[in-house]
């Protein structure tokens, strides 16, 4: 029986992962359940799953729910809760499906309290790659990623020879906007940028992949867990969402793992590895696909990629920075004060006004991080955007 911690559980990977465990309960039990602030729900997995542990993220929230809650497990707060929690003897492994960069901190808790990691989210990886990785080493974890794209790299090199790897291909649904002109796009409204053509996520990743900032995030991502430069990463767009990521080898050979747009596949391989189990889902149906289609992303039409790239090739604390801008400048257009273009071009004048620390500390990255919050609001308050060079 393996114990899972879930944080993030009302989020949808949070949600997917705990349908995984219900699917399979003499394998998984849940021993812990953490959440920001939607107490409702929360409530509700408490009572089904019976978690020994909680955590409400949110101290207003958790001040709130305590006493409904403590009544079946003992409740924790805020972050100080968070590093109570993942240190807890009693779990095996932690899904990380915290989004943003709030993730960080708690993954690097749990990594230090050797707990093997299910991980959902990119932001961490991309503010804090190369420390992330150094810690993993030194406590001899395991990092299983969640992400269809980051799985099925993951898959197709299990058992390679990593010297043989000459190039990895990301692929990409296009997000509801490749066809769109570039005058409507000046139009784009937080209904449409939600209405993703195959995935169904939550809305800061829905936007990312809408502007493929996602796809972009997801290169960085690339390098931090299997250690390979920019250069050996391609994103291809793929609408059908069916071929998840390949993986090209010096010989010419390419491997590719393909499945069902669906996040409940990725989710219970990391949690049985290294075993694989019988879901019962309909095998895939090749016929009714027809046909697989690829093309290359137009970075004048999504400038995100580009800025990210930039960033890749900077390392340093400049991920740091592009992530924080995008999440301030996504923040600002879901809540209607910025229009869908603008969220590339506050990003990039951030980004051009950060001085790059290579081998940053974590608290080089979390002032980084700050620095860039507070450039990117001032930008959006004062209306101080513009369109982007790469536009």
């Amino acid at each position: 029986m393996k114990r899972i911690a879930v944080l993030g559980s009302t989020g949808s990977i949070g949600r997917s992962t705990l349908e995984v465990i219900r699917q399979f309960p003499e394998r998984f039990s849940v021993t812990a359940l953490a959440a920001h602030s939607n107490t409702g729900l929360l409530a509700a997995q408490v009572k089904e799953f019976k978690p020994a542990l909680v955590c409400i993220s949110d101290p207003d929230s958790c001040g709130r729910a305590r006493t409904a809650l403590a009544r079946h497990a003992q409740v924790l707060c805020g972050l100080e809760g968070l590093a109570q929690l993942v240190s807890d003897g009693r779990i095996d492994m932690v899904v990380m499906a915290i989004s943003g960069a709030s993730a960080l901190l708690p993954l690097l808790w749990a990594i230090e309290n050797r707990k093997h990691v299910a991980m959902a989210n990119k932001e961490a990886l991309v503010m804090a790659g190369p420390l992330v990785r150094k810690k993993l080493l030194q406590r001899n974890v395991r990092l299983i990623p969640i992400d269809s794209e980051q799985s099925a790299i993951w898959q197709c090199l299990e058992g390679q020879d990593r010297s043989s790897l000459k190039k990895i291909y990301l692929t990409a649904s296009g997000g509801p906007f490749r066809r769109m002109s570039p005058a409507r796009m000046k139009k784009i409204t937080v209904k449409e940028a939600l209405a993703h053509p195959r995935w169904k996520m939550g809305e800061k990743i829905t936007v990312d992949s809408a502007t493929l900032m996602n796809k972009g995030l997801e290169i960085i991502e690339t390098m931090c867990l299997f250690g390979v430069q920019p250069e050996a990463v391609e994103v291809l767009i793929h609408p059908e969402s069916v071929i998840h990521s390949m993986v090209e080898f010096c010989d010419g050979s390419i491997l590719a793992q393909l499945s069902e747009a669906d996040m409940r596949i990725p989710i219970q391989y990391a949690l049985s590895y290294p075993k694989r189990l019988a879901s019962g889902r309909a095998s895939f149906d090749f016929p009714a696909a027809a046909r697989l289609t690829f093309e290359k992303p137009d970075h004048k039409r999504f400038p995100c990629l580009g800025l990210a790239l930039r960033a890749a090739k900077q390392a340093g604390t400049m991920p740091a920075v592009l992530n924080a801008a995008n999440e301030a400048a996504v923040d600002a257009f879901l809540s209607k004060r910025i229009p869908f273009q603008s969220i590339a071009a506050i990003i990039e004048q951030v980004m051009d006004k950060h001085g790059v620390m290579q081998e940053p500390t974590l608290e080089a990255i979390a002032e980084a991080d700050a620095r860039a919050r507070t450039e990117a609001s001032r930008l959006i308050q004062e209306k101080k955007w513009k369109q982007t060079r790469s536009s």
